[in-house]
């Protein structure tokens, strides 16, 4: 679909040894940001959608007037997004028994309102740092899910998450959330899954080796990220059936962000089973 190289894993892994790069802002700026983040990753990881809504006005109402406010802002409708798609899905086929939701249902319109917003906020941040690639893999990934919500953005919309992607490799090769977007992507949108799962399992691992790399560095602004790359290497080598790298994948993943309920989710299948 991506048109890469098949071994792009594999590169992954090699740059894992390098150098992360990010963005150079001042120090009491990266401090007030990354407490923004930790405030959206933690609504995320316990999927309390309440408390991320407030945190759109609060972020609205922050006077700052950069690329880091309006990548967060996005960052928030990413997070939004992917709890209300997961929402309507649970809603539409709670035993896995029911059609898919219609394209009318209100929690998916809620779902494809949020990722036109996260686009539009990328936009934004894009133009006060026109080289920010977490920004332009970030929205990559909101144009990815807006070609999955809305069948009349798709011809658009798809295309143009695949080039951003490849433009942020471009950018920043050894960024572990220009990888992370990536490897989901390729990974969701694998036309023969079962074959490319292994290869898969690679890139993940190779991710999760780049965001350790970056952890043991000074705080970067953004830094999320980490918790969910260990969350799709267990999700992956559950799909191949190794039910014993998952679960070391998901306690990973846990001791990062123990209230991350995905993670407790997949690793409770893999203990109760």
């Amino acid at each position: 679909m991506r048109g890469k190289s098949d071994c792009f894993w594999l590169k992954a892994l090699l740059s894992a040894l390098g150098v992360v790069s990010v963005p150079g802002w001042a120090a009491e700026t990266s401090t007030h940001w990354l407490d923004i983040e930790s405030r959206i990753q933690y609504g995320y990881y316990t999927e309390d959608l309440h408390s991320l809504r407030n945190l759109t006005e609060a972020l609205a109402a922050n006077p700052a007037h950069d690329g880091l406010k309006s990548y967060y802002q996005g960052l928030l409708e990413y997070r939004l997004t992917l709890l209300a798609q997961a929402e309507a899905e649970k809603a539409a086929n709670p035993e896995g028994k029911t059609p898919p939701p219609p394209k009318n249902d209100r929690t998916r319109n809620e779902a494809r309102q949020r990722v036109e917003r996260c686009v539009g906020y990328l936009d934004q941040a894009l133009e006060a740092q026109s080289n920010f690639a977490d920004a332009l893999a970030l929205q990559s990934a909101c144009l990815g899910l807006l070609a999955e919500l809305s069948t009349w953005r798709a011809p658009l919309a798809s295309p143009k998450s695949v080039s951003e992607i490849h433009k942020a490799l471009q950018w920043a090769p050894k960024n572990p959330r220009v990888l992370l977007l990536d490897a989901i992507a390729e990974y969701e949108h694998s036309k023969t899954p079962n074959a490319d799962a292994e290869h898969a399992c690679d890139y993940f691992r190779a991710v999760t080796a780049v965001f350790e790399q970056e952890r043991a560095a000074v705080d970067v602004v953004p830094g999320w990220g980490a918790a969910e790359a260990y969350t799709w290497l267990g999700r992956c080598y559950l799909d191949t059936g190794d039910a014993v790298k998952a679960r070391d994948a998901l306690e990973r993943a846990l001791l990062i962000a123990p209230e991350f309920g995905r993670a407790r989710r997949l690793l409770a299948a893999i203990t109760s089973g």
